[in-house]
């Protein structure tokens, strides 16, 4: 019976620790489900972009919501304690603003940085599988 040698035995060994050291690396922690249904991100991202606050009719727009769908949105938002509102009039009419609470922009800047994260860890997968989809490493063939 053929014996490995002791680098075979080493590289297999500092293998399975470099996947140990990697266990959860991609679960992605912070990527917060409030936040990440795409109409309140898109709700999210611009009341981010929009400091002042914006209004319902504004916020509809930008978003394409329809007025059911926004006003959802918003209050689950606003029960995470995401955003704020303020009501105001405008000659007859009462106009409600909306804009991210300090706690809403510091949480949404933390998920903005965990989903650099994610684009980041897959762009160097895109390189490579764009170069050679048929040179797969470890003995691996497309099926």
């Amino acid at each position: 019976m053929a014996r490995k040698s002791n680098s075979q035995s080493k590289s297999k060994k500092s293998k399975s620790a470099s996947m140990a050291d990697a266990a959860g690396r991609f679960s992605y922690q912070g990527l917060d489900r409030v936040m990440h249904e795409k109409a309140r991100l898109g709700i999210l991202a611009s009341l981010a972009a929009h400091a002042d606050g914006l209004l319902f009719n504004d916020l509809k727009e930008l978003c394409s919501l329809t007025d059911g769908n926004l006003s959802r949105h918003l209050g689950v938002l606003a029960d995470a304690d995401l955003l704020e509102t303020s009501k105001g009039g405008n000659g007859g009419r009462t106009q409600t603003m909306y804009r991210l609470t300090d706690e809403g922009r510091s949480r949404f800047t933390e998920y903005i940085s965990v989903l650099e994260r994610v684009v980041a860890d897959g762009q160097p997968a895109v390189r490579k599988s764009g170069a050679s989809r048929q040179n797969l490493s470890g003995g691996w063939s497309s099926a």
